[in-house]
């Protein structure tokens, strides 16, 4: 999946929200008509109408967006083919696809899928009360880590399940956002950032900064691939162990599903 495929998908949503709003608009139409006929109701068709012409102009943008993208990517991209991991970047592009199941795709900067992480869906009568269980897949849709929500903790497992760590959130402090824990409770890291704008550090127990995410801060020359100029970056050091990157990746988690 490339970075195009994102924005066509995104289009097809508003598709779907332009054609879904007309149906309202021709019950009325047909309401009226058949039973009332009274011209002030079609009044009631003008809002639906609208957000119908917004939404088809909105799908429009979209798959004006994906057709240059893709044309951007084809004469950047080599002819050969790379088999690279999520782990080995340095800088990831993050987007969220809002949609009836929530994702967040992670990119590299030439467009290329890096990983995703997605809601795992709950089946059964209490699934409600079961903790949210939230995958990390790589471009090849392989499951390379899992994080489980339960309460103000995020619990985070590696490929094989084995526990790597904890990411706890602060309650208290408006800074510092939360705390990295690893299997032994012992604090290895902090998440700080603001709260007016997105601009989230991770640093170790070193007060070193070793991962951040911000928006606003996205590289000139990556616009042709990525229009948006407010495209969140996320930056990794590049010297740590999977499994670390994999814990410090938990705050995405407090960031995109449970703080909106």
């Amino acid at each position: 999946m490339k970075i195009n495929d994102f924005y066509r998908d995104a289009a097809k949503i508003s598709l779907n929200d332009s054609i879904a709003a007309l149906i309202p608009s021709l019950l009325i139409i047909v309401g009226n008509i058949a039973i009332f006929n009274k011209p002030e109701m079609m009044k009631l068709t003008i809002p639906f109408l609208l957000y119908s012409l917004f939404s088809f102009q909105i799908y429009l943008y979209r798959m004006k967006q994906s057709i240059q993208i893709s044309r951007s990517i084809e004469k950047n991209q080599s002819h050969e083919t790379i088999s690279r991991s999520v782990f080995d970047a340095r800088q990831l592009l993050v987007l969220c696809q809002n949609s009836q199941t929530p994702k967040l795709h992670l990119y590299f900067p030439d467009g290329m899928l890096a990983g995703t992480i997605k809601k795992q869906h709950q089946k059964g009568l209490m699934k409600w009360r079961w903790p949210k269980i939230y995958r990390f897949y790589n471009n090849q849709e392989e499951t390379i880590g899992l994080f489980q929500l339960q309460g103000s903790r995020i619990k985070v497992y590696g490929q094989n399940m084995n526990y790597l760590g904890s990411f706890s959130k602060n309650k208290f402090q408006k800074k510092r956002k939360g705390e990295l824990l690893d299997r032994e409770h012992k604090l290895i890291g902090t998440v700080e950032g603001s709260s007016l704008f997105m601009d989230e550090q991770v640093l170790n127990e070193n007060h070193r900064e070793v991962a951040r995410l911000r928006r606003g801060w996205m590289p000139l020359e990556w616009s042709p691939i990525f229009p948006d100029a407010n495209t969140p970056v996320l930056s990794i050091q590049e010297d740590l162990p999977e499994s670390e990157k994999l814990l410090q990746l938990a705050f995405l988690i407090q960031e995109y599903f449970v703080e909106r």
